[in-house]
């Protein structure tokens, strides 16, 4: 009986981590597929003209929050000025 009951644990545990393994390999190829959209978006850009290296760090700035953003800024202007630039 005992033995029946881990068996029939260890199956449901084994499925369970199946489906666990299964979704994230499917996350995995979307990310993948996102990862390829994005590519293409840039190399579009590129073609069209435009700097992917000035946008990438545009797209960098947007997420970050503005507070930090500006006092960033700030600090970088003053050592800007301090050394003549």
């Amino acid at each position: 009986m005992d033995e029946q009951v881990t068996e029939q644990s260890y199956r449901v545990t084994a499925d369970e981590l199946r489906q666990f393994i299964e979704r994230f390999e499917r996350l995995e190829a979307e990310k993948k597929d996102i990862a390829d959209q994005q590519k293409e978006v840039m190399a579009e850009a590129k073609g069209r003209g435009y700097d992917t290296k000035v946008m990438r760090k545009v797209i960098a700035l947007r997420k970050r929050d503005k507070e930090d953003l500006a006092e960033e800024e700030a600090v970088l202007d003053m050592y800007k000025e301090a050394l003549g630039m």
